[in-house]
């Protein structure tokens, strides 16, 4: 197994904590849909389409009930958030060992990239608000579900085509063993983050680590020097 050259992370339970995005972000989104609906947003007529004769509100709470990964509805989420990252109300929640990793990874090098079932806008979000600054400049591009699901092999395959990288060479971090299943299928290497805050159930079919350093202890990337 070759040293990747690419890095693609998912961010739920991989770089960010599952309870900031459930308990902090989701309901900030929820408790402002009815303002949102009640203004002028070309993303609502795109909603209404898909569900004629259904209130747009309506349409996008039975969404989040379901947590469906329906990229109108990552959209709404996003520009909601993003009225909250700039007010200051809310801050990306990053685990402790990522933006010194990805900061490592990046001098070394190597490239970074996101996918998300959130948003693009949203991702950037997240990882330009945090308490280590932005890191959004640390990433060579961000991809979300417009690019397919993220259980579907062909969707890693359009990434690396977008990218630019073989596959061989990119080597993908979940939590979700069947996410991690179709990169595999596409030909990517693969880590699963079994993060203990977020009970994360260890897979028998990929690598395992419990944080970023591990991978770099997986993957011979770049490590801290406490832990060369």
């Amino acid at each position: 197994m070759m040293p990747p050259a690419a890095i693609l992370t998912d961010i739920e339970g991989t770089t960010t904590p599952i309870s900031f995005v459930h308990t902090v972000l989701f309901p900030y989104a929820r408790a402002r849909l009815p303002q949102f609906c009640a203004e002028p947003h070309a993303v609502l007529d795109e909603i209404a389409r898909i569900e004629p004769g259904r209130p747009v509100l309506e349409t996008l709470l039975g969404w989040m009930d379901e947590d469906a990964k329906v990229t109108p509805l990552k959209t709404v989420q996003g520009l909601i958030w993003a009225e909250g990252y700039r007010s200051g109300a809310l801050l990306g929640d990053i685990y402790a060992d990522v933006p010194s990793a990805l900061r490592r990874w990046s001098k070394a090098g190597l490239r970074l990239y996101v996918y998300s079932s959130g948003s693009e806008a949203s991702q950037k979000l997240i990882f330009g608000h945090t308490r280590d600054g932005d890191l959004t400049p640390l990433f060579q591009g961000f991809f979300d579900t417009r690019v397919g699901p993220k259980r579907d092999p062909a969707s890693y395959a359009a990434i690396c085509r977008g990218a630019n990288v073989a596959a061989a060479e990119c080597l993908f971090l979940s939590d979700i063993e069947a996410e991690l299943d179709a990169a595999a299928a596409s030909g990517l290497q693969t880590c699963q983050l079994v993060r203990p805050k977020d009970a994360t159930l260890a897979s028998d079919r990929h690598p395992i680590a419990a944080d970023f350093n591990s991978v770099a202890e997986k993957f011979s990337l770049p490590r801290s020097a406490s832990r060369q």
